[in-house]
C-alpha cells in the first residue's frame, strides 16, 4: 500500500488540508444546543463527529487529543493553525502516558479537552478507557457532543468511522448531552464499565434526538440569529 504521507511531505499536506478547511470555514455555520460551557471539562465525541469541535467557541483554550502517527502529525498541524491546542498521544504505553499527563495538566489549569472516545482506529462506537482515566485524574466532568445536518453536502467520507464533514454552505447543529461526573476515588472495573456505558448511551441518545432538534433550530431561525449576533 502506498502511503500518502511521509516525513518529507507532511508540511505540504498540512498546508493543503488547512487551505481547504480555511476556505470551508466561511461556509460552515454551527449553532450549539445545550452547551453549558463548563470549564474545565472533557468533550466526548465519536470519531465520525470529530470535526464538531469547530463549533466550540473558545478554541484557544481547547486541547484536542491526536495520535502520534504520521497522519496524526498532519492533522495536529492543521488543528493548531485553526486556533486549537493539541495533545499528542498513542496506543503504546509511553505515548498513552505522555498524552494523559499533558491533558490532565491542561484540564487542571482550567482549560477544556476533547477526545474521540472510539478512536483512533475503532471499533466504531466502542468507548475506550482513556477519557475516564483522564476525567478521574483531573476531576472534571465529561460532556458528550454530536453534530448533524440533513443537507446533502453534509457528507460521510469513506472509512471505518464514516466521518462527516460539510462541503460548501452548510447549517449544522452541535448538540451537547448532560455532563457525566466521575468519582476520582472509584478504581474498580465495574465502575469504569458503568461510566463507559453512560457515555455511549448519551452519545447514541443525542444522535437519535438531533434531527428533531435541528428542525426546531431551523424553525426558530437560529443560524440567522447567530449571524446577526456577531
Amino acid at each position: 500500500m502506498v502511503r500518502l504521507s511521509n516525513k518529507e511531505n507532511k508540511s505540504t499536506l498540512s498546508d493543503i488540508a488547512y487551505g481547504i478547511m480555511h476556505i470551508q470555514e466561511f461556509f460552515t455555520h454551527i449553532v450549539e444546543i445545550n452547551n453549558k460551557e463548563l470549564k474545565p471539562c472533557i468533550y466526548a465525541l465519536w470519531h465520525m463527529h470529530q470535526f464538531c469541535v469547530y463549533g466550540i467557541e473558545d478554541k484557544a483554550h481547547l486541547s484536542i487529543m491526536i495520535s502520534n502517527s504520521d497522519d496524526g502529525e498532519i492533522i495536529a498541524r492543521v488543528v493548531e493553525k485553526m486556533g486549537f491546542k493539541t495533545v499528542r498521544g498513542s496506543s503504546n504505553r509511553k505515548g498513552c502516558i505522555s498524552g494523559t499527563i499533558q491533558m490532565v495538566e491542561r484540564l487542571k489549569a482550567g482549560e477544556c479537552g476533547a477526545i474521540t472516545v472510539d478512536g483512533p482506529r475503532g471499533p466504531l462506537r466502542k468507548v475506550k478507557n482513556g477519557i475516564i482515566k483522564i476525567a478521574k485524574l483531573a476531576n472534571v466532568p465529561i460532556v458528550p457532543v454530536v453534530w448533524y445536518s440533513p443537507q446533502i453536502n453534509f457528507v460521510k467520507l469513506p472509512g471505518w468511522d464514516r466521518m462527516s464533514t460539510p462541503l460548501g454552505h452548510c447549517e449544522i447543529v452541535n448538540l451537547y448531552g448532560d455532563p457525566i461526573y466521575v468519582d476520582p476515588n472509584r478504581t474498580d472495573d465495574e465502575y469504569d464499565k458503568e461510566i463507559k456505558e453512560k457515555i455511549r448511551a448519551s452519545l447514541i441518545d443525542l444522535e437519535t434526538r438531533i434531527p428533531d432538534v435541528y428542525k426546531e433550530a431551523k424553525k426558530n431561525k437560529l443560524w440567522k440569529k447567530r449571524k446577526n449576533k456577531k
